[in-house]
C-alpha cells in the first residue's frame, strides 16, 4: 500500500526587539490559523504568543536584537515556539502587582509547553491539540 503523509505546515517571522512587535507576532500568528483553517482555540493561541513574544522581548532580547516566531501545525498538533538570543531562562513565578502571570497563563491554556536550549539563548514553546475546520 501507498501512503503519502502530509508535512507539517510551517511559518516563521522575525520580530525587532520594539513594543509594537507583541502584537505584529499576534497579528502574524491570527494569519497563518486563518490561513490553516484553524479557528478552534484561537483566543487562547494568541494569548500564549502574546505571553511569549512578551517575555522574550521583556526579559530575554538583547538590545540591537530580536526574536523570532515559529508556528507548525502537524498530526493535529499547533506548535508555537519564540526563539530569542538572551541569558535569561523563562519559569513560573508568584504574581507580582500587575507582572508575573504570562507563564501561568501559558500553563493553564496550553496542553504542553517548555523551555528548550538554543545557541544562543533559547526557545519557549506551548502546543494545542487542535483539529482542522
Amino acid at each position: 500500500m501507498n501512503e503519502t503523509k502530509q508535512l507539517p505546515l510551517l511559518r516563521e517571522k522575525f520580530f525587532r526587539r520594539d513594543r509594537r512587535s507583541v502584537p505584529a507576532a499576534r497579528a502574524f500568528a491570527l494569519w497563518a490559523l486563518e490561513d490553516w483553517g484553524l479557528g478552534a482555540r484561537s483566543d487562547d493561541v494568541l494569548l500564549c504568543v502574546s505571553e511569549l513574544a512578551t517575555n522574550a522581548l521583556l526579559h530575554g532580547v538583547p538590545v540591537g536584537r530580536g526574536f523570532r516566531v515559529h508556528l507548525r501545525y502537524g498530526d493535529a498538533v499547533l506548535r508555537i515556539e519564540v526563539h530569542d538570543s538572551g541569558d535569561g531562562w523563562p519559569r513560573l513565578r508568584e504574581p507580582d502587582g500587575e507582572s508575573g502571570r504570562g507563564l501561568l497563563l501559558v500553563e493553564v491554556l496550553a496542553d504542553k509547553w517548555g523551555v528548550g536550549v538554543r545557541d544562543p539563548g533559547k526557545i519557549a514553546w506551548c502546543e494545542f491539540g487542535i483539529s482542522s475546520a
